[in-house]
């Protein structure tokens, strides 16, 4: 199948954020339709409505609004969620059992979890999927590679993958954020100290992804022995104080994510 028709229904940061990234990719806007009752403009000035249209067919519907509005929500996409549409949902902790039940007559549902970054096609992609083929899912990972790079993973691991590839872009501004309020706290100004921590983080990401060696090996590459960078690792590595926040910091995301699934069948 093609993906030559999308229905968005609700067109917050996330939507937005993949509209901005199908569409910098050079997908035509008259692919997409949104629906949205609040906003005034979406990205691309694509054809923007107030309800869902009847009568119309979309190779697939994308499910933008906040999870719990899926009860609220669901019926009213009856018409357009038929036998031939594929249910695209980046609801979070919304699962496809949930998803199945309420599109029973959809062709196939499927998790997506994107971050930001796929506004500019950087960002990880995970994808859960229920009723499609091998040519479907083939077909369905070439529409989302224009926004990153797609990664099929096990409804029993989603949780954990939205935390870090989902949540993880919030976890990392934070650290931006501490490290410059860290050098204000040392004497920098608010203004220095936000735009060096900024752009070492970019330079610094950057290699790390084009890198042959791991981000733990780069560290250590910095960090010669006696060193200054190695005075600073000391204290990140001592008692894994890094490590050990992360996996708190992931646990309570990923939690948090199965809360809501269970929340969703309730």
């Amino acid at each position: 199948m093609t993906y030559e028709s999308i229905l968005i229904v609700g067109c917050g940061n996330m939507a937005g954020a993949m509209l901005e990234g199908w569409l910098a990719a050079g997908l035509p806007k008259a692919r997409f339709t949104v629906v949205t009752p609040t906003r005034e403009s979406v990205p691309g000035d694509v054809e923007l409505l107030r309800e869902v249209p009847e009568g119309r067919h979309f190779d697939a519907v994308l499910l933008g609004f906040k999870p719990y509005m899926l009860g609220d929500i669901a019926p009213i996409l009856q018409g357009v969620a038929g036998a031939d549409t594929v249910v695209l949902s980046v609801l979070a902790g919304v699962q496809l059992d949930t998803l199945r039940e309420r599109f029973s007559q959809a062709r196939a549902v499927v998790r997506v979890m994107p971050n930001l970054a796929c506004a500019l096609g950087k960002s990880p992609v995970a994808l859960a999927e229920s009723g499609l083929d091998e040519a479907g899912r083939d077909a369905l990972y070439a529409f989302i590679e224009h926004l990153g790079t797609p990664a099929w993973v096990g409804e029993d691991r989603f949780d954990l993958v939205t935390a870090l590839a989902g949540s993880g872009p919030a976890f990392v501004y934070r650290f931006i954020d501490a490290l410059g309020a860290a050098a204000v706290r040392l004497g920098l100004s608010e203004d220095q100290a936000r735009e060096l921590a900024v752009a070492m983080t970019e330079g610094a990401a950057t290699l790390a992804a084009r890198s042959e060696h791991t981000p733990g090996r780069l560290a250590d590459m910095v960090a010669s022995p006696g060193g200054v960078t190695r005075k600073g690792m000391d204290v990140l590595d001592e008692d894994e104080a890094l490590t050990q926040l992360m996996t708190k910091t992931l646990r309570a995301a990923r939690d948090r994510s199965a809360e809501m699934a269970k929340e969703a069948r309730d």
